[in-house]
């Protein structure tokens, strides 16, 4: 009994400081029962599911992303309701993938214009990088191209092209041009400086919407009325194009015609006054001359008794 085994070791040795999971558990760890797939498998990294950082609804989380089709649901709304785990812990672990690299939110503008936001995620780490221009997650293993430095050209100043002016909606046009009313129209358009100082027109602004003004004008309309319904509930926010609001109020604002009105008959013709040649008594004819009673034979001389 005395007899010592040279090969056995003196002292049990203790697992990696490094690796301190990784223990023997004297033969009841776990054991793996593994079945090859062929359909309906993703292929995950051992830096993934064995990560030291990531919590384990982090890890589980970027496995589910890693395993969806491609333009699946996979914001926070989507994956609360797909999962018992809250909105706020869901945030958590995808703020979690995040910071690993596992994961990238993108906003994209779409083609109609509308801004998206886009979930990109990576199979590989890929820390503190963002490219919004690239949706593939670049490879860690591929060397990074060398910087090469072009020569500067100087850039030539081209001179800046002036916008074309967006044309103005098109206004109601008088049914008679009649220069008297065109010019209230002018004065009146004018004058809404006065009322609010955000309506200042220019010049060709003010010929543009003046027939408009006089096309209210004739339909018997007055200037206050008009000036009402061009000032009245203006927002309060700045006015980038005041004359494109005030075309657009004239045009959609346009008042019926006013009803039909017979013309009124001429007033009655109204003789001058004259002092009669034979009486002296005030009578009206065309010309001066003998009043109807001096014309006749038995005038006021025919009634004298004597």
């Amino acid at each position: 009994m005395d007899t010592q085994n040279p090969s056995a070791p003196s002292r049990a040795q203790s697992a990696p400081a490094d690796d301190a999971p990784r223990t023997r558990h004297h033969g009841g760890g776990i054991v793996h029962e593994n079945t090859r797939h062929t359909t309906r498998f993703v292929v995950i990294g051992n830096h993934l599911v064995q990560h030291k950082e990531l919590s384990l609804l982090a890890i589980g989380l970027s496995c589910h992303l890693q395993s969806l089709p491609s333009g699946a649901g996979a914001d926070i709304k989507s994956l609360a309701a797909r999962f018992p785990e809250g909105p706020t812990r869901i945030a958590a672990a995808l703020r979690e993938l995040e910071t690993h690299g596992y994961l990238r939110r993108e906003r994209v503008r779409t083609s109609t214009g509308r801004i998206i936001t886009r979930t990109v995620s990576c199979n590989q780490p890929q820390r503190h990088r963002r490219e919004a221009a690239d949706t593939a997650c670049p490879d860690p293993d591929r060397p990074a191209r060398p910087a090469v430095e072009r020569p500067s050209r100087p850039r030539e100043a081209r001179p800046r092209e002036a916008r074309p002016r967006k044309a103005l909606p098109a206004v109601p046009r008088p049914g008679h041009a009649n220069p008297a009313i065109l010019q209230v129209a002018v004065d009146l358009l004018t004058g809404l400086r006065r009322h609010d100082s955000r309506l200042l027109l220019s010049a060709a602004d003010t010929a543009h919407l003046a027939p408009g003004v006089a096309a209210w004008l004739e339909r018997d309309v007055g200037p206050t009325a008009v000036r009402r319904a061009l000032t009245a509930d203006l927002p309060d926010e700045p006015l980038r194009r005041p004359a494109a609001l005030l075309a657009h109020r004239l045009t959609d604002r346009l008042p019926s015609p006013p009803p039909f009105r017979a013309p009124a008959a001429p007033p009655p013709v109204l003789l001058p006054l004259h002092n009669c040649d034979g009486c002296d008594r005030g009578f009206r004819a065309p010309e001066p001359g003998l009043c109807r009673d001096c014309r006749t034979p038995a005038g006021p001389a025919g009634n004298d008794p004597a």
